[in-house]
């Protein structure tokens, strides 16, 4: 399923065709989450853009965000995607200030005539603010509370609308460290969740190793909620990279090979060591 955050151009046709959003079992509501300026919002577009490119009818994808953050840093797009593109016209921009405006918008959710394609919610966190929250539930853990109703809200909107159609919710997080800050309230919620970990290229002699840093460089993109499953298909992992405001795919990597870097790494890390 990582897949579904690049472009199909940037893949071979037989695994693009096979991959494809509309024949995925994925769950309806997901979760992206990782560090500060890895390229969420240009993912999270470029998934608008997948199931946008792939719609059979005239439904749209709804993108939910901060007016003023995505028009001070708009997300990059994959090479090959102009934005001229007459696909973005079935992608709805709706902005939104605060958690008010999340919540107005999916206790309404059920009384639309048709259900959008796919929602996409970026920053969600990010609209929870934590002195309001505080001051509404008079708890200081009030920004919690606030964000489970509305994740439990969003879950039965977008389950509901699953009954009558196909929707898929997708909504993204920051977090600092290897999994996102809130993730005991996430998993309740949200049982699919994308995890991204930034790496950076140290160049070593002749031999470039890929160990885990700031996110200058190349990051990996996989979906935490196989970790530690009894699934015995290979978890697979999406390497990509941010370079001249475009958002590039390097690969599709299994997670053996990811094992095979980081026991790399680790080698020269010691040999450094001793060194």
């Amino acid at each position: 399923m990582v897949e579904a955050f690049f472009s199909t151009t940037q893949m071979d046709f037989d695994f693009a065709h096979h991959h494809s959003l509309s024949q995925s079992q994925s769950h309806p509501f997901m979760l992206l989450s990782g560090p500060p300026s890895c390229g969420k919002t240009s993912l999270l577009f470029q998934f608008a853009y997948n199931v946008a490119l792939e719609a059979e009818d005239d439904r749209k994808v709804v993108f939910i965000c901060h007016r003023s953050r995505i028009e001070s840093a708009p997300p990059f797009l994959s090479q090959g995607i102009q934005p001229s593109s007459d696909i973005f016209k079935r992608i709805q921009m709706k902005y939104v200030e605060d958690d008010e405006g999340i919540k107005k918008y999916f206790a309404a959710f059920h009384l639309h005539d048709t259900f959008p394609l796919s929602v996409v919610v970026d920053d969600f966190g990010d609209f929870f603010y934590e002195r309001k929250c505080q001051e509404r539930y008079g708890n200081p853990r009030g920004r919690d509370l606030a964000l489970v109703r509305i994740l439990a809200l969003c879950h039965n909107a977008v389950m509901s609308s699953n009954d009558k159609g196909h929707c898929k919710l997708l909504i993204s997080d920051t977090h600092h460290g290897d999994s996102p800050r809130l993730l005991f309230l996430y998993k309740r919620w949200v049982p699919s969740i994308f995890t991204i970990k930034g790496l950076f290229n140290k160049m070593i002699d002749w031999l470039i190793v890929y160990t885990e840093g700031d996110g200058n460089g190349s990051f990996l993109l996989k979906n935490y909620s196989n970790v530690g499953s009894d699934n015995t298909e290979k978890m697979k992992i999406a390497k990509y990279s941010l370079v001249y405001q475009r958002l590039l795919l390097e690969g599709i990597l299994e997670d053996e090979e990811i094992d095979n870097h980081a026991v790399v790494s680790a080698s020269v890390e010691q040999l450094i060591a001793a060194k």
